[in-house]
């Protein structure tokens, strides 16, 4: 409890918050998490100040303003570590695998951005439609145009949100005009370190777009750059797509493989975070595990554009764990909502189950890796707030109600969505909501299985509503 300084209010409701990684907990997870059917969270310049049971959080703060956020679960914000500012406009686009669909749809939308009116415009779009989602912090791509990253940050300062982002480097497999040459990049990305990292919320990324798309000499300017910045971020893609596995070890012939080529350029270790990783070896994770890296793990985009099933329950290894953040990957992935994120991860954890239970080969049985792909809604919570705060580097200011901490969170109306939504809830809680961690955590399952943005009736930034759904 933090109770220096005066309060600025307080936010009374039922919260659900995650302390732990269930995974560690077996059949026990609900221990992981933490449930206050009438709790208080009491805030202060940005940040909680204290939190807990109403009955003795209240007395605490007399006077204080409050407000009550009735018949709602207050979760803390959602964290999207995987998402591209500049495909606002060409969300779902139809047909293609990764690479051709890179050409067709992507690269001529990002060369828009170049214009700063345009990017202006599309900023805005992007933090409202976050907003919406319930994501109140995000590491996300940007172009190769410094006017792209400039007018993202200008409009994640407006907000007063947590961002991770940073110019991107590529200067191979794309149109002529949409390439940067590595010096270009590095004098560019200097200036902007300067300009936003650890200015106000933002903080920076060197951002290698992915291995197919960087020369070696690109590669070898985001090692200068973050042997120059090391407090700095880097953020990138890797092993999405077999034809990308592949191509990218034509370009790096002197790599045995993908993560190498991050090695080898002294990129990867803590505060890596590389989207997908659907196609990584068993050596790769475990070598992710022991650098302290991040995967991104995107299933509507992976799903959506036919990459394949990133293996859940491997990366969970408990001897080789990997930092795991979702992502919605947005445009790749056809929604902002990190709701429809967990309900697609959902579906690729149990289809990994199927493979590995022993009825499709019973040589390939491992009931071990078989269970750690099943997302219960304490695990897929958890990688949504606190997990993704942890593979991000950011647990120390972000993921759960810890005072201390900074005051985003979002509020879910556990009924709204489809027609059929409320009757099915009343089967979890009954008319009065849930009383129970346990019935806490079966609205929240629903929530994830057969819901949608609906759910999300207010977002929440540093203590200031920022989001009321109309």
């Amino acid at each position: 409890m933090e109770t220096a300084r005066k309060a600025d209010r307080a936010i009374r409701g039922m919260f659900f918050d995650l302390m732990d990684d269930p995974w560690k907990y077996a059949d026990k997870e609900h221990e992981a998490a933490r449930f206050h059917p009438d709790g208080l969270l009491v805030v202060a310049g940005g940040k909680i100040v204290d939190f807990g049971p109403y009955d003795a959080v209240a007395p605490r703060h007399p006077g204080v303003e409050t407000v009550h956020l009735e018949n709602r679960l207050i979760l803390p914000g959602f964290i999207d570590g995987h998402i591209h500012f500049p495909q606002v406009r060409v969300l779902g686009a139809y047909g293609n695998q990764l690479l051709d669909w890179l050409q067709k749809w992507i690269f001529p939308e990002e060369l828009k951005y170049s214009d700063r009116g345009y990017a202006r415009e599309a900023a805005g779009k992007f933090f409202d439609a976050l907003l919406a989602a319930g994501t109140t912090t995000c590491q996300a791509f940007t172009t190769s145009s410094p006017v792209s990253t400039e007018e993202f940050f200008e409009e994640a300062t407006r907000r007063n949100m947590r961002v991770i982002s940073g110019l991107t480097g590529v200067d191979r497999f794309a149109p002529k005009e949409f390439l940067i040459s590595p010096d270009d990049f590095y004098r560019e990305s200097k200036r902007l370190i300067e300009r936003y990292h650890r200015k106000g919320r933002n903080l920076y990324a060197i951002t290698p777009r992915f291995a197919v798309g960087c020369s070696g000499e690109m590669m070898d300017r985001c090692r200068q750059l973050k042997e120059e910045h090391p407090d700095c971020w880097v953020n990138t893609h890797i092993s999405e797509n077999p034809s990308e596995v592949r191509t990218a070890k034509e370009h790096f012939p002197d790599c045995a493989d993908y993560t190498q080529v991050h090695e080898r350029h002294g990129l990867l270790g803590p505060k890596f975070t590389a989207g997908h990783g659907i196609w990584l070896s068993g050596d790769e994770m475990r070598r992710f595990s022991k650098a302290g890296a991040a995967v991104a793990f995107c299933p509507l985009s992976n799903l959506f554009l036919g990459s394949g099933l990133f293996r859940l329950g491997r990366a969970k290894d408990p001897e080789h764990p990997v930092r795991l953040t979702l992502g919605s990957d947005m445009g790749g992935g056809n929604a902002f909502s990190l709701v429809r994120v967990m309900e697609e991860a959902y579906k690729v954890g149990m289809c990994n189950n199927t493979m590995l239970d022993g009825s499709v080969d019973p040589r390939a049985q491992d009931l071990a890796e078989a269970d750690r792909n099943k997302l219960s809604p304490y695990r897929a919570y958890y990688m949504a707030t606190l997990g993704g705060a942890h593979a991000l580097y950011l647990d120390d200011l972000l993921g759960n109600f810890e005072p201390g901490k900074e005051a985003d969170f979002v509020a879910l109306d556990w009924n709204a969505g489809q027609a059929a939504m409320a009757w099915h809830q009343s089967l979890a809680a009954g008319e009065a909501g849930p009383r129970t961690i346990d019935e806490a955590a079966q609205l929240l399952f629903a929530v994830m299985a057969v819901g949608d943005d609906r759910n999300v009736d207010e977002t929440w930034i540093a203590g200031e509503r920022a989001y009321k759904k109309a």
